[in-house]
């Protein structure tokens, strides 16, 4: 039988979805379901295209009690810049969790994405951070460092920023940016360790394969989200860091200990033990995750399918009439 399916393109996605505490709020629901241990979430699907500079992620999780689930697909082509286009893209599909029926295509160019993984941050900053942040750091100056720190100051609003990039032209025009977009005092800095030491909270932002903090640079009361490291081989900080760290999280273990800072640390065999805590645990206090306000924090963010089915049924119910529907 026919039936209608929503399709969404990003400007029309953009006018109703947005970065604040209800996107935050939907993402922290969506830990809690992971800790809940119901949640069908396999494997990411992921392609490194060496030739073509690109990698291309598959990611979709089924939550309990969600009227639907999600299909992500999220390439990346890094010489499109060459061309005049994005480097980022993609959709999302959402399904009906009791037909299988497609519901809605979200042809978002990965802006849903941007959205759901931020809020993930904030989330993180808003269990893991110490209550009271001064200044706050990131390490990047693209789309996700800017959204990073618009996301933790809804939930820590810090009053100093300070932004290091390996383009310091960019990470000028990006505190410049963030400074005026939050109304605090922002500042460029010209090397990583300076910024780290001098911060309560650091979201490192950046596709590296080389370790840009040092475990010796961690101090009392800091808080470090590492978010960009989610293809094998990539890692942002010293795999010592997650060891030095009074305690470290991650968003999903088994996705972590692939393609996430754990990896390294697992094949220089320095975590021993048992698997690493999760963030949806301490959401669901079934596990600590800051002790005192002078503990070092690590959360480890690789982004989850569970994320994305969760925007994308937030975006359903939040859309109205946007959208064109066609008779599949």
């Amino acid at each position: 039988m026919p039936h209608d399916i929503r399709i969404v393109t990003e400007a029309e996605l953009r006018e109703v979805v947005h970065l604040d505490l209800t996107a935050v709020d939907v993402i922290e629901r969506a830990f809690a379901a992971l800790a809940g241990g119901h949640v069908v979430m396999p494997p990411i699907l992921s392609m490194d295209l060496h030739e073509a500079n690109a990698e291309v992620d598959v990611k979709t999780a089924y939550i309990p009690g969600f009227e639907g689930f999600a299909i992500k697909v999220s390439p990346g082509f890094f010489d499109n810049p060459k061309l005049g286009l994005p480097s980022l893209n993609g959709l999302m599909i959402l399904f009906s969790a009791k037909t299988g029926l497609v519901q809605a295509v979200f042809l978002d160019n990965g802006y849903l994405t941007d959205i759901r993984t931020a809020a993930a941050g904030a989330v993180a900053a808003r269990h893991l951070a110490p209550v009271e942040v001064e200044t706050a750091g990131v390490l990047g100056t693209g789309v996700q460092a800017r959204l990073q720190m618009q996301a933790a100051h809804l939930v820590r609003p810090f009053k100093r920023l300070l932004v290091w990039g390996r383009d310091p032209g960019r990470a000028a025009k990006c505190a410049a940016d963030l400074g005026n977009a939050l109304g605090i005092e922002a500042e460029m800095m010209t090397d990583a360790e300076t910024l780290v030491r001098q911060s309560q909270l650091v979201v490192t932002t950046t596709p590296s394969r080389d370790p840009l903090v040092e475990a010796d640079w961690l101090h009392e009361g800091l808080h470090i989200t590492a978010m960009g490291s989610d293809q094998p081989g990539k890692h942002e900080l010293d795999p010592h860091a997650l060891t030095a760290a009074d305690t470290y999280i991650c968003d999903r273990v088994s996705q972590c200990e692939t393609s996430g800072e754990l990896e390294a640390a697992l094949q220089l065999g320095l975590w021993q033990g048992p698997p690493p805590v999760e963030l949806g645990q301490v959401i669901a206090g079934t596990a600590k995750g800051r002790n005192s306000n002078s503990d070092v924090t690590i959360c480890d963010l690789t982004g989850t399918g569970a994320q994305d089915t969760a925007i994308a049924s937030h975006v359903m119910g939040i859309l109205g009439e946007a959208g064109t529907l066609i008779r599949a």
